[in-house]
């Protein structure tokens, strides 16, 4: 067995958990009352966006089987589909996958501690978090897998928690008191784009599958085991956040966990809420330190980039510092709203192209390729994908504009460096 290969089942799922348990949760719910106004359809949105992500997590486990190493999106697709495609991929992974969520991660965690921390900016207790997290992870891998996992466990026992006394608080009647769904079909659609951004994390194992031991057959688990527990938890927060207080004043709430622990149990609910919601985007960017970094130092082994990025005693320092700083620019330079368009549309393109990737390879090997739910798994996954960025495409063309020049940009790099090495 590789020396390593670290991480067990239970460190590959807490992975996953700790990656979709981040900031879209606690702030995407009032933008989706504001767009659908309906509670029952901001609910469906959840359940079907957790429906996807198990299909996208059922596709990706059957690639892993095939192809546990480290790189995610970028090794896929530059062993299915192309070198370009995964350089692309790579690309987007680095700059739209990683650094701009953990951007909005920590901004959100500066954000609801404000007013614990009167003298310091979101800004300055997100930069903190940011640089915390990365040292520590760049110091020891160990150290910092033993930190996530009680982490992630202590914050999935309080989400339970909170919501179970959360719903029995809940005002009588008030589920009876929400409007119907009007939503027209384009309107859900974008919505349901929003809460993909939540759901992103649902891949991250694979983001480290050469340092997870057994990877053909942890890797699957870890991946549906962790994208079923979320969906049940987001659909208990958001039962919880969208009955608390009446739609209208939730609706466009960036804060709207906050809003709806304070009409539940008053400043104090608000108060425990806030703290768990900080423990949360803690461990948000830890996952997410952890898993980027790997895609560095996959694209370094390929000479895709330099040898420095690529593992030192088994850690990625230079691809860990170098993504802190890039999600630091970020920080300072965007705000969250500004992003879940642009980044679910980007990353939604790059899955569908890597689950495309997959059928490419199953038609070619046949039944050799073992894929759970075959044919209709992966193909649910892409036209959920499909139907999500075309209609954000027609209701929101400048956000997609931007993914589209992203894509475009990846590719100019790739083509660029392979004329450099003279190929």
């Amino acid at each position: 067995m590789p020396s390593n290969r670290r991480l067990g089942l239970f460190s590959a799922t807490t992975l996953v958990v700790a990656s979709m348990l981040g900031s879209g949760v606690f702030t995407t719910g009032g933008f989706l009352l504001q767009q659908l106004q309906s509670p029952w359809l901001v609910l469906l949105a959840w359940l079907i966006g957790g429906m996807l992500a198990t299909c996208g997590a059922l596709s990706y486990g059957a690639l892993a089987r095939r192809l546990p190493e480290s790189g995610g999106e970028y090794f896929f697709l530059s062993r299915t589909v192309h070198p370009a495609a995964g350089t692309m991929a790579g690309w987007v992974s680095i700059v739209v996958g990683f650094a701009a969520p953990l951007a909005a991660t920590a901004l959100a965690f500066g954000e609801y501690l404000r007013d614990w921390f009167p003298r310091s900016s979101p800004q300055w207790l997100g930069s903190a978090l940011l640089c915390g997290l990365a040292l520590v992870h760049a110091l020891r891998m160990q150290r910092g897998t033993h930190l996530h996992n009680l982490t992630v466990g202590v914050e999935v026992l309080l989400v339970i928690t909170f919501s179970a006394l959360a719903l029995s608080s809940l005002p009588p009647g008030t589920t009876m008191r929400a409007p119907p769904p009007t939503a027209a079909a384009g309107e859900f659609a974008v919505g349901l784009l929003w809460v993909s951004f939540s759901y992103f994390g649902w891949n991250a194992a694979v983001y480290v599958a050469g340092e997870v031991r057994d990877a053909e057959r942890n890797l699957p688990r870890a991946l549906v085991i962790g994208t079923a527990l979320v969906t049940v938890l987001y659909l208990a927060l958001n039962v919880v956040f969208v009955f608390a207080a009446p739609w209208q004043l939730l609706a466009g709430s960036p804060e709207i966990g906050r809003v709806a622990a304070q009409a539940l149990g008053g400043a104090r609910w608000a108060d425990v809420l806030t703290a768990l919601i900080a423990l949360i985007l803690a461990a948000s960017v830890s996952a997410m330190t952890v898993a980027g970094a790997r895609v560095y130092a996959r694209m370094a082994a390929d000479r895709e980039l330099p040898a420095s990025f690529r593992l030192h005693a088994g850690v990625p320092r230079l691809a860990i510092a170098v993504q802190c700083g890039l999600a630091l620019v970020l920080l300072w330079s965007a705000s969250f709203q500004s992003l879940l368009t642009y980044v679910g549309f980007t990353l939604n393109l790059s899955s569908a192209a890597t689950v495309a990737g997959l059928l490419r390879i199953r038609l070619r090997e046949g039944r050799q390729l073992r894929i759970v739910g075959w044919p209709w798994v992966p193909l649910t996954f892409l036209f959920g994908i499909l139907w999500m960025t075309w209609s954000a495409v027609v209701r929101q063309p400048v956000e997609s504009l931007w993914g589209v020049f992203t894509l475009a940009a990846a590719w100019c790099l790739w083509r660029f460096a392979r004329i450099a090495r003279g190929g």
